[in-house]
């Protein structure tokens, strides 16, 4: 198998699909890899480091893409790589199709193959690959939060753990996964005052036990998202539909009753958003004011810290890796459980219900 280790284009991300462990490990096993000059920079891994590891360096994109049978990346295609993608050609990355029907589009159309990180399900029914980066996004948002709640970012001035004398911020978490559940922990060691909110009583029980005293949490609903929304200084999104467009639990209309210079953080943005006004945003410009409540939304949160975010995805991705360059891709689909969930697309067809529920589209079952 050739192997295509591609440098990431999308604005400000820093990570890179595969460490130099990575390639001396598919090399060793008779496997070509093909990586891109510089690729590795931004996390600061140099081209001597893949060369030693026994990688074959290239200039461009079009290089690796003309050359590799699987594609390993970070983020998904962007519109100036879908030309470079060919029929029958895998590529494996956070696809997040449910956010784009262009891009579900343009996959369909290059005869691709996607598997998509985000919906890998290991033998334990754990999102594997999506754990290590929500785990980065989690405990991101809140630094992003404390940063953004400054009056000089239009901020409303509020110091996230108080004094003695001044009430500390408080920080409501929308959703009690993995992202949710970092963020309070976070959250919870600024000294904040922490509400989280999940729809599952079970993982609310498990939150209760686990979670510093100064963590709420609390069940879901309208009413509640409403009182918490009046209250809150610092609104964190970290809702998951696996594989589907988030669900907006913020409405338009109720900005008008949060506190004006309030922040909100919508890590789900690259499934849509959890907050209607959300749209994405990039590091370079990453905040956008909608009725005086301050909105973060950007896409790749990890990527800002590109060495920290691409040690923990390849320790996760490697190992499936080099199943499908072992295996090649129909049969690691065929016979590998986890990477069956992972295919999103598959020469044309869509493969995964959520998506094609999302866009209307005809669905093609690999779970029998």
């Amino acid at each position: 198998m050739i192997v295509g280790v591609p440098a990431e284009t999308k604005s400000d991300e820093y990570r890179v699909s595969m460490l130099p462990v990575g390639v001396e490990e598919l090399t060793r096993r008779g496997h070509t890899v093909v990586v891109q000059a510089g690729a590795g920079l931004g996390s600061g891994l140099f081209d001597h480091d893949y060369l030693k590891a026994g990688a074959e360096l290239v200039a461009t994109a079009k290089d690796v893409f003309d050359r590799a049978d699987l594609i390993i990346k970070v983020k998904e295609p962007l519109e100036p790589e879908w030309p470079l993608i060919r029929e029958g050609q895998t590529l494996f990355t956070y696809f997040h199709f449910a956010a784009s029907r262009a891009l579900t589009d343009a996959m369909l159309n290059a005869g691709a193959n996607c598997l998509a990180y985000e919906t890998l399900r290991d033998q334990n029914g754990r999102l594997s690959l999506l754990t290590p980066m929500s785990e980065v996004a989690g405990r991101m948002s809140v630094q992003e939060g404390a940063k953004y709640l400054e009056k000089p970012q239009m901020g409303r001035g509020i110091l996230l753990g108080g004094v003695p004398g001044v009430a500390p911020a408080h920080i409501t978490v929308l959703g009690g996964g993995i992202v949710g559940a970092n963020a309070a922990r976070i959250a919870a060691g600024f000294q904040a005052d922490v509400a989280i909110l999940d729809v599952n009583l079970e993982r609310l029980r498990y939150l209760d036990d686990v979670m510093p005293a100064n963590v709420n949490v609390l069940f879901s609903d309208r009413h509640t998202i409403h009182e918490q929304l009046k209250r809150a200084d610092l609104v964190i999104g970290a809702v998951l539909i696996p594989g589907a467009k988030a669900p907006h639990l913020v409405h338009a209309e109720d900005l008008r009753i949060m506190k004006p210079g309030s922040v909100i953080i919508d890590v789900a943005v690259d499934q849509g958003g959890c907050v209607e006004t959300s749209r994405p945003t990039t590091h370079k410009e990453p905040t956008f004011i909608v009725d005086e409540v301050v909105h973060y939304c950007v896409s790749n949160m990890p990527g800002a810290v590109g060495r920290t975010s691409t040690f923990a995805l390849c320790n996760a991705t490697l190992p499936w890796v080099l199943a499908l360059a072992d295996k090649g891709t129909e049969a690691a689909v065929r016979e590998i459980e986890p990477i069956r969930h992972a295919a999103n697309i598959l020469g044309g067809a869509v493969t995964n219900l959520a998506v094609a529920d999302t866009f209307d589209l005809a669905y093609t079952n690999l779970h029998g």
